[in-house]
């Protein structure tokens, strides 16, 4: 997926946070596999979160993943995540201090019960290409 076909697909609170997990593998992946470009583990990586972000059931009024009670990620991205964020995580404040900021007020957020029926990005996206 290129950037540009990524970027009018995640809209709002969604876009922000896609925007926050760029910047944690951008970080990773350059310190960890000594590149400028991403590797293709880490773009795929992208996708999926990518994927995953605009097919999340709570759409807008998504939580932060660790607080999620729903679970979507597959157990061996789930554990990229984790290596990811654990290790880019404290280096945001320096290299991206608004974004850092706001994944850390988002997570102060009450976590909604149940997600309301058709929130998700992609069934909105859907519903108005339909009209």
């Amino acid at each position: 997926m290129t950037k540009n076909k990524q970027q009018p697909i995640l809209l709002g609170c969604l876009a922000t946070e896609f925007k926050t997990i760029q910047a944690m593998v951008a970080i990773y992946c350059q310190d960890h596999h000594q590149t400028h470009a991403l590797c293709t583990k880490c773009q795929d990586f992208l996708e999926y979160t990518h994927t995953r972000l605009d097919r999340c059931p709570y759409g807008e009024n998504k939580p932060t993943c660790k607080e999620c009670p729903i679970h979507c990620y597959k157990a061996d991205y789930k554990q990229r995540s984790l290596q990811i964020m654990r290790y880019a995580g404290p280096k945001m404040l320096f290299r991206h201090p608004l974004l850092a900021i706001r994944h850390l007020l988002s997570a102060k957020k009450a976590v909604p019960l149940k997600p309301e029926a058709n929130a998700s990005n992609r069934h909105k996206r859907k519903m108005t290409q339909l009209r």
